[in-house]
């Protein structure tokens, strides 16, 4: 049987407008990411925040290095199974709830949260360089998502003896202009302290643990490192 030309070239624009379609939606709504999980091959803080919990509950031996292998794993699946949890050695949230550890994520620059950030970068960094503003709100954001700090905004900023600047009264000083566009940047990923959670000037502290931590680098007057 003999195909017209004219229903060809229809079928051809319906293929066409088909395929066309499909790039479309793959490019406008492009699909979620896995969710990161913590298994073996993984490294990282979350890591030494498993293995150090699961040292604390006698049930790892090993190096607490961010290294997640097959001790760690075993470890994982001890407790897994102690907890009543399916033992697949995977660290997943339900596994990381159990062992108390939480972590965040970066909030979103909507306008609370630069207004909050901006106050806290003007009180700790008023007068450094813009690097270092954006560095210093970068830090607060890198101690959201480490297991060792809370998991929101206003708890890292809050939390009992984090910062001079909320028990010296600082913290609600007039805030700088330059605050609020570098609250913005570091909401928006960027971060020239290289990954810090802490910093200091090393002018102003005599603190002998704050000096110990490794430095990553320095920008203005203050040191930053992990």
């Amino acid at each position: 049987m003999r195909i017209s030309r004219q229903t060809a070239v229809r079928a051809i624009s319906v293929v066409l407008l088909h395929i066309f379609t499909v790039a479309a939606v793959c490019f406008f709504y492009p699909v979620e990411s896995a969710e990161t999980l913590s298994k073996v091959g993984s490294r990282g803080e979350e890591v030494k925040a498993i293995q150090q919990e699961l040292k604390d509950r006698g049930l790892y031996n090993g190096s607490v290095d961010g290294i997640f292998g097959s001790a760690t794993e075993a470890a994982v699946k001890k407790f897994q199974k102690q907890q009543g949890l399916t033992a697949d050695g995977i660290a997943g949230p339900q596994t990381l709830k159990k062992l108390g550890i939480t972590i965040g994520a970066t909030p979103q620059a909507n306008e609370a949260n630069v207004n909050l950030l901006a106050r806290i970068i003007s009180a700790e960094a008023r007068g450094e360089v813009y690097e270092g503003q954006v560095a210093v709100g970068a830090v607060i954001l890198n101690r959201i998502e480490h297991p060792s700090f809370p998991d929101t905004l206003s708890g890292v900023i809050y939390q009992p003896g984090a910062f001079t600047a909320i028990t010296d009264g600082q913290f609600n000083e007039p805030v700088a202009e330059s605050a609020y566009r570098a609250a913005r940047d570091a909401l928006n990923g960027t971060d020239p302290s290289g990954g810090a959670i802490y910093y200091y000037n090393p002018d102003k502290t005599s603190n002998q643990w704050i000096r110990s931590r490794p430095v990553i680098k320095r920008i203005g007057k203050h040191l930053f490192c992990s």
